[in-house]
Formats: structure tokens, C-alpha cells, sequence
């Protein structure tokens, strides 16, 4: 039932898109976007790229009852680097950006240390 709920979920997020990008290339000036709806639109694909990770995961842990904790990491930091890119810098406080900084730096510490035990891992074999 998650599965299903997730690939709904997709579909939404394409169909969010879409509306996303013709809604801005309709308003005047025409076909012309600002970098503010650039912003936008790529937070809408990260949204979308991130729930199509997260439907990965759920077919992973279905389909071998492993949970993917590498795959897990990947999609947070993903998830980080949407927010990072949609960020606002008008309301964006200090305490904010250090604990986005932080978040992000204990995310990337935590991928390359599962990759690096996965490297070793694979040699034991």
C-alpha cells in the first residue's frame, strides 16, 4: 500500500511540475523565467527526485526485508541539498544556517563512512 501511496505521490509531483513550469512561462514576461522561479522549479524537481528515492527504499526494504541504510543517507542528503537550494536568505536566521551546515556536514560524514565500510566490505567476500 506504501508503494502505491508513493508512486501517487510521484505522479503529483510531475504533474506539480508541469503546472510549475507552464504557470511561470504563461505570466508575463512571456516564456521568460527569473531566477526566482528557476529556484522554484528545481525545488519542485527535488521533491520529485526525492520521493522517487524514497519509493526506491520501500521496494528495497519489501522486496529483501534489508534495510537500505546507504540508500537512506543518499536521500537525506538529497533532501538537504533541495532545501539548500530553496533556501530564502531574507528570513534565513544564523542559528538556521548552522544547523543546515551541521545537518549536511554529519550527512556527508555518514555516507562516506558507509561507503568506505561497504568498500571493505566487498573485499571479504
Amino acid at each position: 500500500m506504501l508503494a502505491v501511496l508513493m508512486v501517487a505521490v510521484i505522479l503529483w509531483g510531475v504533474g506539480d511540475v508541469i503546472y510549475i513550469i507552464y504557470d511561470r512561462l504563461i505570466t508575463p514576461p512571456f516564456l521568460l523565467l527569473n531566477i526566482n522561479d528557476i529556484f522554484y522549479t528545481f525545488g519542485a524537481f527535488m521533491a520529485v527526485l526525492i520521493a522517487v528515492e524514497i519509493f526506491i527504499n520501500i521496494r528495497l526494504y519489501l522486496g529483501t526485508n534489508v534495510f537500505p541504510v546507504q540508500l537512506v543517507v543518499a536521500t537525506a542528503l538529497m533532501a538537504i541539498a533541495r532545501k539548500v537550494i530553496v533556501l530564502d536568505f531574507d528570513t534565513l536566521t544564523p542559528m538556521y544556517l548552522i544547523g543546515i551546515a551541521a545537518t549536511t556536514l554529519a550527512l556527508g560524514i555518514t555516507y562516506w563512512l558507509l561507503r568506505q565500510g561497504n568498500q571493505y566490505h566487498d573485499w571479504d567476500d
